[in-house]
């Protein structure tokens, strides 16, 4: 099974956050790729690459997004066969996305810091109650560096969770 990564803004495809959840999934015997998106900054466009990139695919794959790749990820999700999809503070509910509801048909969890100052961390409440998936609102911001080890321990579940339903 493939992990794809979709970044964030103002981040690149291989970030500090990446690598470390890319390694996770390495330990866990999962392929990995991170797409690069630092060329487009319109979130929609973005989802159109990642779209692009995994319209041939014919492994099982997951979907992980941080901050702008979160609302990527989820975007395409509806799109594809995602098996499951595993957002960090993801831009949803923002202003200026196009879209701004969302019909979930897969596994979906989320991980959101209580301090963050960019995406609210209610936009992600306000989609696990629509959605019903796992929210986990942990300490730190946006960028959620300071709880990276959690995070690190969330993602490592996820992918547990995920070769249990094989």
């Amino acid at each position: 099974m493939k992990v794809y990564f979709s970044h964030g803004k103002e981040s690149g495809p291989w970030g500090s956050k990446i690598k470390r959840l890319a390694n996770v999934a390495k330990e866990q015997g999962y392929s990995v790729e991170s797409i690069d998106y630092s060329d487009i900054l319109d979130p929609d466009l973005r989802v159109e690459r990642l779209l692009n990139v995994l319209e041939n695919i014919d492994e099982e794959f997951l979907l992980v997004g941080s901050s702008m790749g979160g609302y990527v990820s989820l975007v395409a999700s509806e799109q594809v066969n995602a098996k499951a999809v595993f957002l960090l503070a993801p831009a949803l509910f923002m202003p200026g996305y196009k879209q701004q509801t969302y019909t979930n048909k897969t596994n979906v969890e989320i991980v959101h810091g209580w301090s963050d100052d960019i995406i609210p961390p209610e936009n992600s409440i306000k989609f696990a109650q629509n959605s019903d998936c796992s929210l986990h609102l942990i300490s730190g911001d946006h960028r959620l560096n300071s709880s990276i080890e959690v995070v690190e321990k969330l993602f490592f579940q996820f992918l547990i969770s995920q070769k249990s339903k094989l």
